[in-house]
């Protein structure tokens, strides 16, 4: 059939945009997809054979004659817009998306085989190109340029009266997913679906606006302008008419999720803000380039309509690739400007509108309901907007959050009755370490959480109670008060020396010679402990129903006190001792109270003192009790957040 088409490519415009001109599929394909448009086809229908490695693109538009291949379709940088064809498309008079006249390249960056076959008022055509005798025709021709001849195709299999069929072949990318296809072919086109009479098919199912999968994450849009959207969507407000400070039109939406993790799709994020021109993407992301810093920008998701950016009569403001915008041209610093300050305004409303859901999320429990409406209204926007910073928290279950509530009630009731609200305003989000201060400047971080550590104490003091009721073994006894030692004085819970349970003296300070007799060396001491102030403390404890008389006891006490001042001596340590004897009853003959006077004043001299167990429990839940109900509102505190945490 001879040569009846020709491609002319110059070797310097090869060299600038390269063969690999697009980094993916869905650009090569959003490129053929974008021809069809302007060729005012109604349909694509891509399909994809992943066993014969194969990509089929059908358009049913105008298609193309010989002539039209010849000086339209092989002609690299043919420039559409500036000759008879116009800017609009000949039937349906769209707005043509196509500009450089480059995209037909973008095919060769994923196959090394092109078919075409098109059909126009009755006249058809086909051809095939290789990449590989392409670069080997143009190879050694210079700066001139070369001439590759595409091989011409029998036209007998064309059955369809007009549009295009592209066919892709040997393909280098060998694996395809339809679903991020279809995804990515959504978002770069603002014009599929129904309401533009315009359907791209992936294998028999149409691309819809559902398939940009970002519609369903959104918790608030705010839109400007006529946008389509799914019928589910309401907007979180409108702007009808948006223009830029120069008049020029702006359309489309920005919207944020309720966590800024909804926003990671897959590898992905879809932390963007996507430009698109003439319902085409145009950049992939504008807010990067803005540099906004609140935490709300994590959350935001966008999409601009700017068609002025691409006007017939001024110079072309997209790069060669046509995936992204000339930075510095006035127009798109003319738009950015226009972004900036609706995030701004947007931020606002953001803030607001978390802080309500915040309240709305704690009020669902009953206990923080009913302290809401103790508060008076001043006080009830400070707890407002609290609750908004904690709805703005990621956390992984409704206990982790119904812990943070706990917690923002203690420290507003803390900060309240000091008259310093003020001080919840700079906690937020992004400034975490505020809270922290908040809480620094309490008198104590125990006073703030004193809830769960009182109910904590309590119990173990029940359980002391029960183990001494019970008549436990003294090593389970010795191990619950060695594990709980505030229960005998709270300032050893800040305790200088390190603790020694059931330890014999030898192998406490096996590394000192203080000529320890054997029966010193096998003293045992059940509880040995080094209080801030220096004093030592020896603990002896006896089980709960034995009874035992002073000189058993006085024995006892001689014997550890020679040991540890032996070894207190070999160290030069000029430091008190004290013991004490946990027991479980009176000493035998404390029925007698001179008896028991007597008794005292001996183990006083000797730096010791006796406590019972009934007199110990009873003095710590005093304590804790007395504690707890210190003030009528301490108690209220406790009930409230007791009852948050339990869901009343």
């Amino acid at each position: 059939m001879g040569n009846e088409f020709k491609i002319t490519i110059s070797l310097n415009v090869l060299n600038h945009l390269g063969i690999n001109l697009y980094s993916n599929i869905a650009s090569v394909l959003a490129e053929t997809v974008a021809n069809a448009w302007d060729a005012d086809a109604k349909s694509v229908d891509i399909t994809i054979d992943r066993e014969s490695n194969i990509i089929t693109i059908f358009d049913d538009g105008h298609g193309m004659t010989k002539l039209d291949i010849n000086h339209k379709f092989l002609k690299v940088g043919y420039p559409r817009r500036e000759t008879e064809e116009g800017r609009l498309s000949p039937n349906l008079k769209r707005p043509v998306m196509g500009r450089k006249g480059i995209g037909k390249l973008s095919l060769f960056s994923i196959a090394d085989t092109i078919e075409v076959y098109s059909v126009r008022d009755g006249e058809k055509s086909a051809l095939k190109m290789s990449l590989p005798e392409l670069k080997e025709q143009i190879k050694g021709t210079g700066e001139a340029g070369g001439t590759y001849n595409p091989h011409v195709l029998n036209t007998d299999g064309i059955n369809w009266t007009s549009g295009t069929r592209i066919i892709l072949r040997d393909l280098r990318q060998k694996r395809i997913f339809e679903t991020s296809l279809r995804k990515k072919l959504a978002r770069r086109f603002s014009v599929i679906g129904e309401k533009n009479d315009f359907s791209v098919i992936v294998n028999k199912t149409p691309i819809s606006i559902a398939d940009r999968d970002y519609f369903n994450r959104l918790e608030n849009i705010w839109t400007f302008g006529q946008v389509d959207l799914p019928r589910s969507i309401v907007p979180t407000e409108n702007v009808p008419n948006a223009v830029t400070k120069n008049g020029n039109e702006i359309k489309g939406w920005i919207g944020t999720v309720k966590e800024s993790s909804d926003l990671k799709d897959g590898s992905e994020s879809l932390n963007q803000i996507v430009i698109m021109v003439r319902n085409k993407l145009a950049q992939e992301d504008i807010l990067s380039e803005i540099n906004e810093t609140g935490i709300y920008s994590s959350y935001l998701i966008g999409e601009i309509h700017a068609d002025f950016l691409d006007d017939d009569d001024l110079e072309d403001i997209a790069t060669s690739s046509r995936q992204h915008i000339i930075e510095d041209d006035p127009r798109y610093i003319e738009l950015r400007d226009w972004v900036k300050e609706q995030l701004k305004k947007i931020q606002n409303k953001w803030s607001k509108l978390r802080d309500q859901k915040g309240k709305d999320e704690a009020l669902k429990n009953p206990a923080l309901n009913q302290w809401f409406k103790t508060l008076s209204p001043d006080h009830k926007s400070s707890a407002t907007k609290l609750f908004g910073r904690i709805n703005q928290m990621t956390v992984d279950s409704s206990e982790d959050r119904e812990t943070l509530f706990s917690h923002a009630v203690l420290a507003f009731e803390s900060l309240k009755y000091r008259d310093n609200l003020e001080a919840l305003d700079k906690i937020s989000v992004e400034n975490l370490h505020a809270l922290s201060e908040v809480f620094g400047r309490l008198d104590d971080l125990e006073a703030s959480l004193y809830y769960q550590i009182v109910k904590e104490r309590i119990e173990v003091i029940r359980v002391l109670e029960e183990r001494v009721d019970a008549n436990d073994l003294e090593k389970v006894i010795q191990e619950h008060l060695f594990n709980h030692l505030w229960l005998l004085d709270p300032s050893w819970e800040r305790a200088t020396d390190s603790e020694y349970m059931e330890q014999r003296v030898d192998k406490v300070f096996g590394t000192l010679d203080a000529e320890l007799t054997e029966e010193e060396k096998r003293a045992r001491l059940d509880i040995r402990y080094k209080s801030v102030s220096g004093k030592h403390i020896v603990i002896e404890l006896k089980r709960p129903d034995r009874i035992v008389d002073y000189w058993e006891l006085g024995r006892q006490i001689d014997k550890y006190r020679g040991a540890m001042q032996k070894i207190l001596d070999e160290t030069n340590a000029k430091e008190p001792l004290e013991f004490i004897c946990v027991l479980g009853k009176p000493l035998r003959g404390w029925e007698d109270s001179r008896k028991r006077e007597e008794d005292v004043t001996k183990l006083k001299s000797q730096d010791a003192r006796v406590v019972l167990y009934p007199e110990l429990i009873r003095n710590a839940m005093q304590a804790y009790q007395s504690y707890l109900s210190k003030s009528k509102v301490a108690g209220q505190v406790f009930d409230l957040i007791r009852n948050i945490q339990s869901g009343i």
